[in-house]
């Protein structure tokens, strides 16, 4: 299928098929996979993604499970949905792609000239996000980082933020993460919020695999969304909300290795910190410290290093603020 297509879907259908990005070597084409429920109904246009980074699994099983549930003859508006957005960084069990070294989560727009992974970037903002009337974007902490199960919103006064706030509630995770205006550049949500396109992300624990709590919050938090966009029937479940955070969740902005060697955190998720406070140490392989970690601000810890083996430069942590 190629993404030109997608302006002929028909209405009240299910289907699935491939999106053509890129060739191949091989005489094939790079492609990503696709699910679609056009509803019966007119209604909103809800655009979810996983995938992004290919060591993050949460939302490449909670996106077939998401498309078994729905039933067009009961749906109002269109559910678009890429399970596997970074295919060459997916096959690799990597964070980035393997084929041009980029993170797909820092070059959106995109570009059609490009890499594979710009085209990736570019056809998912010109083709699918473009027409959408908001953005889910599924992560988690994939292989290298810890993370608590989080949705992040935009944290702005106006109707994109008062959208993205409703979106956050209703998904139902237990924490709330605010990013204020600006969104770093490069993100899926920042070219959403180019677009005017109200966005939301989730994060969760990963590890390498799907915890299957976390794989059934994601499902059921697409699904109390789409309830919340009166895609669906019925009001979306209220849940309980155990902390509500603001800060910029810009990941590429943490607390660095200062020497290589091999990490000991001391402190655990959503931790309060001082600044100044210990976070860990790094040693040598001889158990003698080489490193103190220290806390550069007051504040709550939202995201730890998982790998133990640290080189220069290697984020280690990052800490955010309680809204309320």
């Amino acid at each position: 299928m190629d993404f030109r297509d997608l302006d002929r879907l028909p209405p009240g259908r299910k289907e699935t098929g491939w999106l053509n990005v890129a060739s191949r070597p091989d005489g094939g084409d790079w492609r990503l996979p696709f699910l679609c429920v056009t509803g019966a109904k007119a209604g909103p246009t809800l655009l979810v993604i996983a995938g992004v980074h290919g060591d993050e699994y949460e939302g490449v099983e909670a996106i077939p499970e998401i498309f078994s549930r729905i039933d067009p003859r009961s749906l109002r508006g269109a559910l678009l949905m890429v399970p596997v957005c970074n295919v060459p960084a997916y096959e690799a069990a990597t964070r980035s792609s393997p084929l041009d070294g980029l993170n797909l989560a820092r070059v959106f727009p995109g570009d059609s000239n490009g890499s594979v992974t710009q085209r990736i970037a570019h056809w998912i903002t010109e083709r699918l996000l473009k027409g959408a009337d908001l953005l889910i974007d599924l992560h988690s902490g994939g292989v290298t980082y810890h993370m608590p199960t989080l949705v992040g919103y935009s944290h702005s006064e106006d109707e994109l933020g008062r959208r993205s706030l409703a979106a956050a509630r209703a998904f139902g995770a237990p924490v709330l993460w605010g990013h204020p205006p600006p969104v770093p550049p490069g993100r899926s949500i920042s070219a959403a919020v180019d677009l005017r396109v109200p966005w939301l992300y989730a994060e969760a624990a990963g590890g390498g695999f799907a915890r299957p709590e976390d794989v059934a919050l994601y499902r059921d938090g697409v699904l109390r969304v789409m309830q919340e966009l009166d895609m669906l029937e019925g009001e979306p479940e209220p849940r309980p909300v155990t902390h509500h955070l603001i800060g910029s969740g810009d990941l590429d902005r943490v607390i660095l290795a200062p020497v290589a060697g091999y990490y000991r955190t001391e402190v655990g998720l959503l931790d309060g910190v001082k600044a100044g406070q210990r976070l860990g140490t790094v040693q040598d392989l001889l158990g003698r410290v080489t490193a103190e970690i220290r806390a550069d601000r007051d504040g709550l810890v939202i995201m730890l290093r998982r790998l133990a083996r640290v080189q220069v430069g290697d984020g280690l942590a990052h800490l955010t603020s309680r809204l309320s």
